[in-house]
């Protein structure tokens, strides 16, 4: 049987609809791709961690380590408690000096002050460095010398907070970029 020229042409397909498949499926394959939630890599434990996460637990003087205990169990017993502007009680949630004066009044039987400013104004030693912090200081952030915001220090590069609106009490690391450039001091009450 001879094919003529023909008839070749119309046995092989035409180089367009052999290519429309595979355009196809290559346009959904990057929709596919485009669609779906870019991967975070995954931080090594030194990127993950605070670079004071290495540094040895330390607590106030061996008097008050049992308060100081009792501090950091009741500080990190909240993590979670929803933040709310002006709360001071796990049932209502808490803003973050009704947090700390809800940690000391029942873990320390301290009375503090209701906001941050005046808990900074308060006796006690002042620690300009991190890495002078010992486990239960009060740790202030601001701007420009004006305190806006408190938390207790946990050790370990971290510090229990109530941060902001919509969000928990949590532990977040006291160098980390936001914190470290608005860290202002911390304050040793449990000496």
């Amino acid at each position: 049987m001879r094919l003529s020229f023909a008839a070749l042409s119309i046995v092989r397909p035409a180089p367009c609809r052999v290519a429309r498949p595979w355009v196809l499926v290559m346009a959904i394959l990057l929709l596919a791709a485009c669609s779906s939630a870019p991967r975070k890599p995954q931080p090594t434990f030194k990127d993950s961690r605070s670079n004071l996460a290495n540094q040895p637990a330390r607590g106030p003087s061996e008097a008050n380590t049992g308060t100081a205990n009792d501090v950091l169990f009741r500080a990190i017993a909240l993590v979670g408690t929803p933040y709310r502007w002006g709360g001071n009680t796990p049932d209502s949630g808490f803003d973050c000096s009704g947090l700390v004066t809800y940690i000391y009044r029942n873990a320390a039987n301290l009375l503090l002050p209701r906001t941050s400013h005046e808990m900074a104004l308060m006796d006690g030693r002042t620690v300009g460095s991190m890495t002078d912090l010992v486990s239960g200081d009060l740790v202030f952030f601001g701007s420009r010398g004006n305190i806006s915001h408190v938390g207790v220090y946990v050790g370990k590069g971290r510090f229990v907070h109530a941060p902001n609106s919509g969000g928990t009490v949590r532990l977040d690391d006291i160098d980390g970029p936001y914190w470290r450039d608005h860290f202002t001091y911390g304050k040793r009450l449990l000496n």
